[in-house]
């Protein structure tokens, strides 16, 4: 039987560049490649397209060609440069290991459209709502899902600090991870914290501080064929969780550890779990993502986002919280590129 020909996109003009190589490089590690075919395109930070021959920290300084996904869907797949000639891959699939900005907001959903290719992930519409926060708010609330309360600034717009109660947090509205995000306790505070997360985004989320525990839910699946991850907990001895900040992740972080399954009741964890697809659907998404709320001490759960395209690093949450629903990486990996295809033929 011919294996299945995949492209792994990774890295890409994101903040969040160095997490998808790392998530790409898992992705190789666990593919099964009896049933696939792998091209990885690494997309540099400055948007230039690769054909490589591995993802790892110097795909760059390996054997490279360029190469583009092509948006004719006669091509259906690859065009590449190699020794002047140009020559086609076609394809049965993509799999955008791409997160942040022109990753997961749409944009690579949008050429994935176009070229006619199956791809993995939340389509173009899912994958902007859930990208801006206010809007994924907007939706979820009104179907029926508890969100924190917020408001919206743009570029443009001046704050009446004063006729906010604190603490508040501050945020790109659409942006991934926690870059250009702070914890606001004074209103002398409230300006600085603007105008860091205007680095990433000229549009800024002001919402309510929610005490409660920040708890997790992968999801995979589409439409009423879902299947959800063990839920974890996040627990800290101060500050905020700041994913992705710290030097060496891998060797975790100094404020926070994840505990999976989560320390909570099983009412609780059912409730988390039912919310969390609910969240899923309500946002139109498929293939995969991560919901991530707050569960209060009165047992309500509140959205916090949607990662459409969570990491997949050795240390990224979605991946752990499969493993201790029984789902190891490599079939993990199986059952997203079933979906796909599922999904595609309907």
């Amino acid at each position: 039987m011919d294996r299945l020909k995949i492209a792994i996109l990774f890295g890409g003009c994101s903040e969040e560049h160095p997490i998808s190589v790392k998530s790409a490089g898992e992705v190789a590690k666990n593919l099964d490649i009896e049933k696939y075919e792998p091209f990885y395109i690494g997309i540099t930070k400055n948007g230039v397209w690769k054909l490589c021959d591995y993802p790892g920290a110097n795909w760059e300084n390996g054997n490279c060609w360029q190469a583009c996904l092509s948006p004719d869907r006669s091509v259906h797949g690859l065009i590449v440069l190699e020794q002047g000639q140009y020559k086609t891959i076609r394809l049965d699939m993509v799999f955008p290991v791409l997160h942040g900005k022109l990753g997961e907001d749409g944009a690579m959903q949008g050429l994935l459209e176009l070229s006619g290719i199956p791809y993995v992930g939340c389509d173009v519409q899912s994958s902007a709502l859930c990208m801006d926060k206010s809007l994924a708010y907007i939706v979820a609330r009104k179907a029926g899902i508890a969100t924190p309360d917020f408001r919206t600034v743009t570029i443009n717009e001046n704050i009446d600090a004063d006729r906010l109660t604190y603490p508040v947090f501050v945020k790109p509205a659409r942006s991934g991870s926690s870059f250009g995000v702070s914890k606001v306790c004074r209103k002398e505070e409230l300006m600085s914290a603007v105008e860091t997360a205007r680095q990433y985004d000229s549009k800024v989320l002001i919402e309510e501080a929610v005490v409660g525990s920040e708890v997790g839910c992968a999801i995979l699946g589409s439409d009423m064929d879902l299947t959800a991850g063990e839920v974890d907990q996040i627990c800290l001895s101060h500050g905020f969780f700041r994913i992705h900040q710290e030097k060496k992740p891998e060797n975790g972080s100094e404020n926070s550890s994840i505990i999976v399954p989560a320390d909570i009741s099983a009412e609780a964890r059912q409730l988390v779990l039912e919310t969390a697809k609910a969240v899923y659907r309500a946002l139109g998404c498929r293939g995969l993502s991560r919901v991530d709320m707050f569960l209060t001490e009165d047992g309500k759960v509140i959205l916090n986002e949607v990662n459409t395209l969570p990491g997949l690093t050795s240390y990224s949450r979605y991946p752990r919280m499969m493993a201790a629903a029984g789902l190891s990486f490599a079939e993990m990996l199986d059952r997203i590129v079933s979906s796909t295809l599922k999904g595609q033929r309907r």
